[in-house]
């Protein structure tokens, strides 16, 4: 069960790690005045929220290979969380920098802000206090969602579980592995309730 647990938090850790900067270009991307670009970055969007990640896991490490592009479980399987979960956070970070009223980009910029201290000091903070809520249920989804690497053969907690609860003809195995998601989403919650509070002083 504790490898199970470091295949979990593996695949969790390093798809946040390269999923939200991701997210965050092709939010920039998709806004972008270069029509070609947005289009582009709009389909990609749709492709990975329009399509189910277990699909995307499978095509990744099955159907590539006939392509020759191969790898092996575990890259396949941070390969395919990263870009699904880059295009919800995507369309989060999006959806948070164009709640920001235009007149304080206006403000920024009579005020002598070049682009990245506006961004660092001023719009980032508010988007952050925004788009928490909907990050915290990704970030609970994605915990949960990394279940789905059994497909590959990984051993994580739900195949370790299941394996122990044929063999041992029990629940138990099962009931156990919930707590476990249970419990890091128990983290996770309370992680996002101290973000939070850091960002509560930011209105509006």
């Amino acid at each position: 069960m504790i490898e199970g647990i470091k295949i979990v938090l593996s695949v969790f850790i390093l798809t946040l790690v390269i999923s939200i900067p991701l997210g965050i270009i092709i939010s920039f991307l998709r806004n972008s005045n270069n029509k070609l670009i947005s289009t582009i970055t709009q389909g990609y969007i749709l492709v990975m929220r329009g399509t189910p990640l277990l699909l995307q896991l499978i095509f990744i490490f099955f159907g590539l290979p006939i392509l020759g592009i191969v790898f092996d479980r575990f890259t396949a399987a941070i390969v395919a969380f990263s870009l699904n979960y880059a295009a919800y956070y995507a369309e989060i970070f999006r959806g948070g920098l164009q709640s920001i009223d235009k007149g304080q980009y206006e403000a920024c910029l009579v005020l002598g802000y070049d682009k990245f201290n506006m961004y660092r000091r001023i719009i980032f903070p508010q988007v952050i206090k925004r788009i928490l809520p909907p990050m915290a249920n990704e970030v609970i989804t994605l915990i949960k969602d990394t279940s789905l690497v059994y497909i590959l053969g990984l051993n994580d907690i739900l195949r370790i579980a299941q394996i122990a609860s044929n063999r041992e003809v029990s629940l138990m195995p099962l009931m156990s592995a919930g707590l476990v998601y249970l419990i890091l989403v128990g983290i996770i919650t309370q992680v996002f309730k101290v973000i939070e509070n850091r960002y509560s002083y930011y209105r509006g």
